[in-house]
Formats: structure tokens, C-alpha cells, sequence
């Protein structure tokens, strides 16, 4: 039986009944990529990974796993973060198997479908792409998240598919002398980019939640 649980890039945890632990990012229209001042550092993407999750309506029958980073920089100035961008290939989208409990049913064929037409449409759209296009300071007193340790507020251009929309969100951002470590974790709607099964309007796409979390746990070190 074909599996029809969708799941993105980039970043863990939707509550299946009652409250949200993840923070809603904010989403916009693209805005232009923020001037990359500062030393370079090379993403190391044999550490650097994005995690994804999803569900049915409901929080039913969770689905994660992850997908790995092509390539990417961050610039690092007075030991802030100004600018950078990674590249995510969507051809390497994995399902974790202990995701998949029903017994007529596998991870694999829950990777093939999602690299579809039906969905991402990897064959034609084989990268997802962030480009940072500012970084605050997080201040508790004004925001409210559900990120432990959250430092800063990054807001960039997401592109899955053929759709770039910016979004902002919490992180926990760490520069260390040669070293660059950043986490997030977030909740975006699919929807917003044109990802729906068959049709927007129809019972399959109706019974998957437009709620897609995802978040990433990145590294990068001084070129």
C-alpha cells in the first residue's frame, strides 16, 4: 500500500494532542540575502543535519527522519553571525525506520514516495536552500520561545521546490574561536510552498497535517 505521510528538510517534536512544542516560524515574502560580513566558515556536513517530522491529523502516526547538507558557509563578524547559506540535497531524504511501525509498510517506500512528484519532486527540484537574510539578538522579554537556550532570531529564504518564502525563527547560536555551532527547531505549513498531496482541496491531502516541523543541528568551522 502506498504511503502518503509527507515530511521536509530542514529540522523534531509535533504534540499529538494538546499544545505545541515547537515554535510557529514566521513566514513572508523573500526578502533580499544579508550582506556577509566577516571571516568565512565552511559548513561541515559530515556533522551538520537536518531533521524532519510530520504526522496525520491529529498527531497520528509520526513520521521522522532526516536529510543531509550539500554544501554552505556562514560569516562570522566580531563574533556574531551576519550572513551565510547551506544547500540541502533532497535526494539523500531518509525516513528513520522505527518511524514506520505498521507492518505492511517500509521506510524505503515512504522515501521513494516522498522524493516524488507527489512531493518534493526531486528528480526536478534536487535542492532545498536557506539564505540568511538577518540575525537579531533573541530577548526574552519581547519573544516567546519554546527553544531552550535560544540566543539569536534568523530569518531567510527557504526554497523547496520552485517557492521561496523568508522565515524567522528561534536559535541557539555558539561562535567559539574557530568554531561556528548552531540549533533550531520549528514548525512551518507546507501549504505556503504549493506542497500538497494530489490536490489542496482533496481527502489525501486533507488527512495529512499542514504542520511540518523541522530543524537542524549545523557546524561549521573557520576556512
Amino acid at each position: 500500500m502506498k504511503q502518503t505521510v509527507p515530511a521536509f528538510i530542514l529540522l523534531a517534536t509535533l504534540a499529538a494532542c494538546g499544545g505545541a512544542s515547537t515554535d510557529q516560524a514566521k513566514t513572508e515574502e523573500k526578502k533580499e540575502a544579508a550582506v556577509a560580513a566577516g571571516a568565512a566558515y565552511a559548513i561541515d556536513t559530515t556533522t551538520t543535519a537536518v531533521q524532519w517530522r510530520a504526522t496525520h491529523k491529529g498527531g497520528f502516526a509520526p513520521r521522522f527522519g532526516v536529510i543531509k547538507v550539500a554544501d554552505g558557509s556562514l560569516n562570522v563578524e566580531n563574533g556574531t553571525v551576519t550572513g551565510g547559506s547551506f544547500d540541502v540535497n533532497m535526494n539523500t531524504l531518509t525516513t528513520d525506520p522505527s518511524s514506520v511501525t505498521e507492518p505492511e509498510k517500509k521506510s524505503t517506500d515512504l522515501d521513494g514516495h516522498l522524493k516524488s512528484a507527489d512531493f518534493f519532486d526531486v528528480a526536478k527540484h534536487p535542492t532545498a536552500k536557506f539564505v540568511i537574510t538577518a540575525v537579531a539578538p533573541y530577548d526574552s522579554t519581547k519573544q516567546k520561545s519554546l527553544l531552550p537556550g535560544a540566543t539569536n532570531l534568523i530569518s531567510g529564504n527557504l526554497t523547496l521546490k520552485d517557492s521561496t518564502l523568508n522565515i524567522t525563527f528561534p536559535a541557539q547560536i555558539t561562535v567559539n574561536g574557530n568554531d561556528v555551532t548552531a540549533n533550531a527547531k520549528f514548525v512551518i505549513d507546507r501549504s505556503s510552498w504549493g506542497i500538497s498531496y494530489k490536490t489542496e482541496g482533496s481527502a489525501e491531502n486533507w488527512m495529512i497535517s499542514k504542520d511540518v516541523e523541522i530543524g537542524f543541528s549545523l557546524k561549521a568551522v573557520k576556512k
